[in-house]
C-alpha cells in the first residue's frame, strides 16, 4: 500500500503485542490500548512461576490438548508452534529449555527481561502505547463508530481503519482482563459463549466428617490447607487416571492435577450438580499389596500408627481418609483397602471464574472468518484468550494466545489488502 493506515490493538497481553509486532512490520501505524498503567500484568505473573513458554511435545498430541476446538486452533499451530515461539524468544536474545516434564522455560527462569526486550523492538518499529486507557465499547451501537476509552484526562474516542481486539477473558480482573467486553460485542450481534472458570479450584461438597457441607470440616482445613497431596493419581468421568500432585484448600482442592481435569470436573458439575474424582492415595503401589498391609495384624498399635508403619501414609493422606470415610469403612480393612486406591471425593462446585488461571468460552470461532474477523463487524479482529477455546497449563494457553495474536494480524493485513485493491 502506498501509505500506512492506523490500526487499534487493544490489549498489551502477549496476543495483542504479537498482533502489533506483524501489523508495525507491515509498515503500518499501531497503537497498543491498555487499562493498566503497564503492559504484560498477566504475562509478568505467569513468569513468577518461572515463564511456561510453550510444551516440547510433538505437534498432534499438542494440538489434541485443545479438546473440541482442536480443529480451530490447528491451522493457527502450524503457522507459529511451539518451536516457532521458542526461535522468537531466541530472536529477542532469551533462550529456551525444556524441562524434565517437556515444557519449555526461558532460561533465566523470567519474565521481565523476555517482555523488555520485546517492547523495545515494538517501540523500535513505530509502535506507540496508550496506557491507562480502559476501552468501554463504541459511539454507536450500528456502522461505523469511534471506539470509547477511560483515560485519567476523561473519554476519549479513537476511529482507526481497524481494529484488534486481544482483551483476554475474565480471570484475574485485577491485572486487566475483566470479559466486560462479552457485552458490548453480544449487542452488536457477535455470537459469544458464556465465560467459565477454566484450570481452576474446585469446592468439596458433603464429607462423612462435614455433612452438612459443602466444604472440608474445620479441623481438616485449619490443619491441612495448603499442603500438596503427592505422591497421588486423581481420574474422573472423560479423564483417565494420571499421576501427580494437587494442593488442599480451605473448601477444597487446587493444583496442576485439578487444573488438568477441570474441563471434565466443570462439564459434570452442569449435568449433574456434582462431580466426583477417584483418587490413588498409593499409586507406587498394586491393590493387592496395599490390602495385605492394611489386613496385617496391628496388635495394640492404633489404626493411624499401623497405616503410617505398613504404608508410609502421611498424616494429610490419613487426614483424608478419616474426613470421607465413615468410621465403618475405616475399620474394614477390605473397604479401607480400596479406598486407598479409589478414594470418592465429590466436588460441588468450580471457583469464581476470577480465580481461575484461565477462561473457557468467549468469541465463537463460528462468529469470525478464516482471518479473525468478526462476521458481523467487518474491520473487528479478535485475538487470544477473549476466543472461544481453553487448554490445560503447560505452555498449551500462551501458544496459542501468540499464534492467534500472529493469525489475526495477518488476517487483518489480508482485509486491508483487499479493501484497497476494491478502492483502486
Amino acid at each position: 500500500m502506498s501509505s500506512p493506515i492506523s490500526i487499534a490493538v487493544i490489549g498489551g497481553g502477549p496476543a495483542g503485542l504479537m498482533a502489533a509486532a506483524v501489523l508495525a512490520t507491515a509498515g503500518h501505524a499501531v497503537t497498543v490500548f491498555d487499562a493498566k498503567p503497564s503492559i504484560g500484568r498477566k504475562f509478568l505473573l505467569a513468569g513468577k512461576g518461572g515463564l511456561n513458554l510453550t510444551h516440547s511435545e510433538p505437534f498432534e498430541p499438542f494440538v489434541g490438548r485443545f479438546g473440541e476446538r482442536a480443529a480451530q486452533i490447528e491451522p493457527l499451530l502450524r503457522s507459529f508452534d511451539g518451536e516457532a515461539l521458542r526461535a522468537w524468544a531466541a530472536g529477542l536474545g532469551v533462550e529456551t529449555f525444556v524441562g524434565t516434564s517437556g515444557r519449555v522455560f526461558p532460561k533465566d527462569l523470567k519474565a521481565a527481561p523476555l517482555l523488555r526486550a520485546w517492547l523495545h523492538r515494538l517501540r523500535a518499529a513505530g509502535v506507540k502505547f496508550a496506557m491507562r486507557h480502559r476501552w468501554t465499547g463504541w459511539t454507536a451501537d450500528t456502522g461505523l463508530a469511534a471506539l470509547r476509552f477511560e483515560t485519567p484526562d476523561g473519554e476519549r474516542l479513537v476511529t482507526p481503519h481497524a481494529t484488534l481486539l486481544a482483551l483476554g477473558g475474565a480471570s484475574w480482573p485485577q491485572l486487566g482482563s475483566d470479559g466486560a467486553w462479552a457485552g458490548w460485542l453480544s449487542a452488536r450481534g457477535v455470537d459469544i459463549a458464556p465465560l467459565r472458570a477454566a484450570n481452576c479450584g474446585f469446592d468439596v461438597g458433603p464429607t462423612a466428617a462435614h455433612p452438612q457441607g459443602p466444604g472440608w470440616s474445620e479441623r481438616f482445613a485449619s490443619e491441612f490447607a495448603g499442603q500438596p497431596v503427592k505422591p497421588v493419581a486423581l481420574g474422573t468421568a472423560g479423564f483417565a487416571s494420571r499421576p501427580g500432585e494437587f494442593v488442599i484448600t480451605a473448601t477444597g482442592l487446587e493444583g496442576s492435577l485439578v487444573y488438568a481435569a477441570s474441563r471434565h470436573l466443570r462439564e459434570q458439575i452442569d449435568r449433574t450438580g456434582s462431580a466426583t474424582l477417584h483418587l490413588d492415595l498409593l499409586p507406587q503401589l498394586t491393590a493387592e499389596r496395599v490390602f495385605a498391609e492394611v489386613k496385617h495384624p496391628r496388635g495394640s498399635r492404633s489404626l493411624s500408627s499401623h497405616l503410617k508403619s505398613r504404608l508410609h501414609l502421611s498424616p494429610l493422606k490419613l487426614g483424608l481418609l478419616h474426613e470421607l470415610l465413615t468410621r465403618e469403612q475405616m475399620h474394614d480393612p477390605a473397604a479401607l483397602a480400596a479406598a486407598l486406591k479409589c478414594l470418592a471425593l465429590d466436588l460441588h462446585a468450580a471457583r469464581p471464574v476470577a480465580e481461575a488461571i484461565s477462561t473457557a468460552g468467549g468469541v465463537r470461532f463460528e462468529a469470525m472468518d478464516e482471518g479473525l474477523m468478526l462476521t458481523a463487524l467487518p474491520g473487528i479482529f479478535c485475538a487470544g484468550e477473549m476466543l472461544d477455546w481453553e487448554a490445560p497449563t503447560g505452555g498449551y494457553l500462551l501458544t496459542a494466545s501468540f499464534a492467534s495474536g500472529r493469525a489475526a494480524a495477518l488476517g487483518l493485513l489480508r482485509w486491508v489488502g483487499r479493501r484497497h485493491t476494491l478502492l483502486q
